[in-house]
């Protein structure tokens, strides 16, 4: 079976140095903009091979879509995080996504961070959104690219938060440089196997979208709602 996955990249510019941006990556929540994030726990960490690998374990909620709003309350969703630190070359990286209802929607995210000439940090993000919904799993992945996108804003608002607090005489005196997104994509995953291969991406957007499938999807959305909600409340 043959599973599409839609992409989408950004890149944001933090004006301070990597160091600090580390420090504060680790110090992230409670932030003004970040009160969907409910718990976040170490599972393990370890040094290995000189570099500094963490596995953590996150809980967060977000408002139910408004089709959903009428039927179910909040449901807060699982996150796993892994992370990969690196003092030689100065990146961090992270990997996170979803625990449970992956047929349904499967949100993985990918951050680099990483040290420019100019003594800046940044941040490379990029998410895969995938579904197994028969005739409805384009909506799906469409809203969680919105998603993705509206929140990469708050995440550089809530980090810049952090940063400015634990750091207020250390950045570099640049612009915040907004998230730049690039266009999304989609990649054709053969799920017996692990080779990916690009395909076109979408011409229409996703409002059309999402007003096209609903007539197939609603009857879906009625009896499936609890376990969607559950997944759309997934923030990266």
């Amino acid at each position: 079976m043959v599973v599409t996955a839609s992409t989408c990249r950004t890149e944001t510019v933090f004006d301070y140095n990597w160091k600090d941006v580390v420090v504060a990556y680790w110090n992230r929540y409670p932030n003004p903009y970040s009160t969907h994030v409910l718990t976040e726990d170490t599972i393990s960490r370890e040094v290995r091979d000189g570099k500094l690998r963490s596995r953590r374990l996150l809980s967060k909620t977000n408002p139910v879509p408004r089709w959903g709003a009428r039927f179910y309350n909040n449901v807060p969703v699982k996150i796993v995080e892994d992370s990969v630190l690196d003092p030689v070359k100065k990146t961090l990286t992270t990997y996170t996504r979803n625990l449970g209802m992956k047929k349904i929607m499967n949100v993985e995210e990918i951050v680099v961070y990483s040290e420019q000439p100019d003594g800046s940090t940044l941040a490379e993000r990029r998410a895969f959104v995938s579904s197994q919904v028969l005739g409805f799993s384009r909506a799906i992945r469409a809203f969680g690219l919105e998603r993705f996108k509206s929140n990469g804003v708050k995440a550089f608002n809530g980090f810049n938060h952090v940063l400015r607090r634990m750091f207020p005489h250390s950045h570099l005196g640049g612009q915040h440089h907004q998230p730049a997104i690039a266009a999304p994509s989609e990649l054709a995953v053969a799920t017996s196997t692990t080779t990916t291969s690009t395909v076109s991406s979408h011409s229409s957007s996703s409002t059309d979208r999402l007003k096209g499938a609903s007539k197939v999807g609603y009857e879906f959305f009625k009896s499936h709602a609890s376990k969607i909600a559950q997944l759309f409340s997934v923030k990266n």
